[in-house]
């Protein structure tokens, strides 16, 4: 009690946010990050998530604070204007050690052991996405064409085309991108939903 006295008795706007979690919680957060910085990311991860005491261990084992503030440097001003919180939705990178990939994978190994475990997926990815498809079926003009994985985020009001990569990014893999938003946005979004963007994964 000492040490939770000493630690937040300067920030008194995190006082709401204190009483919302579990002492369990509270002990990992002491025990496992070291700025207020952290702790008050923690602190709102778990009041917004609902987090229960093992999702939060994997999320601080995982490093989330790091990789979500890593992720908003690399946004772009585009995705910024589309919504204010966005810099909470992404990460710069994701933490699959549940797929349980071998060393030498395909794409396909790595699309198909998501959608077998889209349940952990989703908890990695964030509780406000929606698995959409995988290999998600486009049709322009008489030719289909399949996105690797499609999901909706319910804060961003979009669909979120994700393309899985095991090679080295390619102005080509851009190209291909954009051709799939402009079908997605001309065929697929809803009137009142958000441009479609795309997330590219290595």
């Amino acid at each position: 009690m000492k040490q939770f006295y000493e630690t937040y008795h300067n920030y008194p706007k995190l006082s709401a946010l204190l009483r919302e979690i579990t002492w369990t919680n509270h002990l990992m957060i002491f025990s496992k990050t070291k700025t207020i910085e952290e702790k008050e990311f923690y602190l709102q991860l778990c009041v917004k998530e609902r987090y229960s005491s093992r999702e939060l261990e994997r999320q601080l084992n995982s490093a989330v604070f790091e990789r979500t503030m890593l992720g908003n440097a690399k946004l772009s001003s585009t995705m910024r204007v589309l919504s204010p919180d966005i810099g909470s939705i992404f990460r710069d990178s994701y933490v699959l050690e549940f797929l349980n990939l071998p060393e030498a994978h395909v794409e396909k190994d790595l699309k198909n052991l998501i959608a077998a475990n889209i349940r952990t997926f989703l908890l990695e990815f964030g509780k406000d996405f929606a698995f959409l498809g995988e290999e998600y079926r486009l049709q322009v003009g008489n030719h289909d064409f399949f996105i690797d994985l499609l999901f909706y985020n319910r804060s961003l009001s979009c669909l979120i085309a994700i393309e899985l990569k095991v090679v080295e990014f390619s102005p080509e893999h851009l190209g291909q991108l954009n051709f799939y938003l402009e079908a997605l946005d001309r065929d697929v979004k809803k009137p009142n939903e958000n441009p479609s963007i795309w997330y590219f994964t290595l």
